[in-house]
């Protein structure tokens, strides 16, 4: 089962109308998780050969930092979607989150 599967199946009881607004919004945040994952074994700061206290962040750790916090929004919006649907407890959507999470640490 491909991550999107996953994510939809976890969106499958949700309204047929809600489910057509958040369908690219779940192909984003696949999308965005497969370039997190390609960022995060890029370096994310330069240090200065001779100056170990200059530093800079390189464009690697710019973008990281862009698509996590596009990412952080998406997840938002679908935790929003499941709770106002009724759920209740821990939701799958967080329980697929934390297996992503604990791949790539």
């Amino acid at each position: 089962m491909t991550r999107l599967e996953k994510l939809q199946k976890i969106f499958e009881n949700i309204d047929e109308d809600k489910r057509e607004v958040i369908e690219p919004l779940l192909q984003d945040v696949v999308f965005l998780e497969l370039r997190l994952d390609e960022l995060r074994k890029l370096p994310m700061i330069r240090v200065h050969p001779d100056n170990p206290e200059r530093q800079e962040i390189t464009p690697a750790g710019k973008q990281y930092k862009e698509y996590m916090q596009s990412y952080i929004n998406a997840l938002k919006v679908l935790q929003t979607t499941l709770y106002r649907n009724g759920e209740t407890g821990e939701s799958p959507l967080m329980k697929a989150l934390s297996s992503f999470e604990k791949e790539y640490r």
